[in-house]
């Protein structure tokens, strides 16, 4: 499977109702649906339960899609972008539990990871929202099931976050089914969990993030972790000479202006490691891997040089590539 990172919480509302489709193969089933503008797969063995398993998936990403997309007029995020007040506001608990890991990532990359300047994407075309950013995430409070804004029109984007928290809940609901090895992928990011029926490894390709370079950049080992890629491949433009992607750099308030095509990030969570890959690429080659590296992550920082890519990655990202 080539992993690339395209798509927001976006356009789920028309494509839910296509039916999932799964394929067999003698020992393997592939099960597949629509996902935020994207999609979901699962590789499992072909004894499960296809039915359940679409049923499990698809339940989890019109749950999150429902709560957290800002494309969506009557989600609960929506609602909260909405309400102009430093008072509490009432939040579904999922909320809260990404708000949090928000805020921690927030503070890990000294706030390179910030779901309050979705006002500054959507000016360049990346996300609904329009409206100046007001505030600072850091002073955002969080509690059970309620948030309280630091500014009153104070709008979240939790694009950059979200769909991790989606797959590892989907994760949650596929070991609720009694499986114990699988392969999920959702947008781009991925989770293994055991083994290949046939014993072996999983899996999955880095797609080469080089216009007009299709095909593998390298292949990854996955064992009970998650990997996820954030770059501009797909979610940017260029205009006037100028690259604009969909990731703000927090510091010049602006997209990311840096050398890197994308950063890849293991992590025990999805959650996590979405964020950590959108935080890296904001920082920065240099700033990131300095990150990475203090952090202890296992990161690969993919950098442009002409038209080549020039690889920075950490002693346990190079564990898990596959030689060859």
């Amino acid at each position: 499977m080539v992993l690339t990172r395209r798509g927001f919480l976006a356009g789920a509302g028309a494509t839910l109702l296509a039916q999932p489709l799964w394929a067999a193969t003698e020992d393997m089933l592939q099960i597949e649906g629509p996902a935020f503008g994207a999609g979901w797969r699962v590789r499992v063995s072909a004894k499960a339960d296809a039915a359940a398993i679409a049923r499990a998936v698809s339940g989890v990403v019109a749950s999150v899609d429902g709560q957290m997309s800002p494309f969506r007029a009557g989600s609960d995020l929506s609602r909260v972008n909405r309400t102009e007040s430093s008072d509490w506001v009432p939040v579904p608990p999922a909320m809260t539990v990404v708000l949090a890991e928000a805020q921690r990532i927030a503070g890990q990359s000294a706030g390179a990871f910030d779901p309050t300047l979705g006002g500054i994407a959507g000016r360049y075309g990346f996300g609904p929202i329009t409206t100046a950013p007001e505030g600072q995430f850091a002073e955002m409070a969080i509690g059970p099931g309620r948030l309280r804004k630091a500014h009153p029109r104070q709008t979240l984007d939790l694009c950059g976050i979200a769909k991790g928290y989606a797959l590892d809940q989907s994760v949650a609901a596929l070991r609720a089914l009694g499986l114990t090895a699988f392969f999920i992928e959702m947008g781009g990011e991925v989770f293994a969990l055991g083994t290949r029926p046939n014993g072996q490894a999983w899996q999955a390709g880095l797609a080469r993030p080089l216009p007009g370079a299709a095909g593998v950049h390298c292949r990854l080992r996955l064992s009970s972790e998650a990997l996820a890629t954030s770059g501009d491949q797909i979610n940017s433009y260029r205009l006037g000479g100028r690259r604009y992607g969909h990731i703000i750099d927090p510091a010049l308030r602006h997209p990311a202006e840096n050398a890197l095509a994308s950063v890849s990030v293991f992590a025990p969570q999805a959650i996590t490691a979405d964020a950590l890959a959108t935080a890296l690429f904001a920082m920065g080659p240099e700033r990131g891997a300095e990150l990475a590296e203090r952090a202890g992550l296992a990161a690969l920082f993919l950098i442009r040089e002409g038209s080549r890519l020039r690889e920075v990655m950490t002693a346990g990202f190079s564990e898990r590539k596959v030689a060859g």
